[in-house]
């Protein structure tokens, strides 16, 4: 059923928290399927993006955010934390993320530059 998006209860419940956890922070929408095909940037950055303008998102927020699945949404935030760009903190029952600005971008292309460079042209 290509084009159809069928809402779970869960879908539903994750939708409901991240409307209230976005909501002046950040445009939430609903991942469209007619968007392109590639962006300009990599759903690592867009971790980055999201974890920097709300260091308390949940993975299931994340994942629904950005258009990927909880799992990518982990595996991303493991590459992240062992390249020493997020470090992760237990809160409770909850995970606190802080992104470390300081550290380079990792392409030679973006030789000089580091993480909040790019994290300030795209602050909202």
């Amino acid at each position: 059923m290509r084009g159809h998006h069928v809402a779970t209860t869960d879908t539903i419940g994750a939708q409901q928290t991240a409307s209230k956890t976005y909501d002046r922070r950040m445009a939430l929408m609903e991942p469209e399927l007619e968007r392109p095909s590639w962006t300009f940037l990599t759903n690592h950055a867009h971790v980055m993006v999201a974890l920097s303008r709300d260091p308390e998102l949940r993975q299931r927020d994340l994942a629904y955010v950005i258009g990927i699945t909880p799992g990518a949404v982990q595996r991303i935030l493991d590459d992240l934390e062992r390249a020493g760009y997020v470090k992760r903190e237990k809160v409770g029952r909850r995970n606190r993320y802080e992104v470390l600005t300081s550290e380079s971008l990792r392409h030679p292309l973006e030789e000089g530059h580091n993480i909040g460079e790019l994290l300030e042209v795209l602050r909202d």
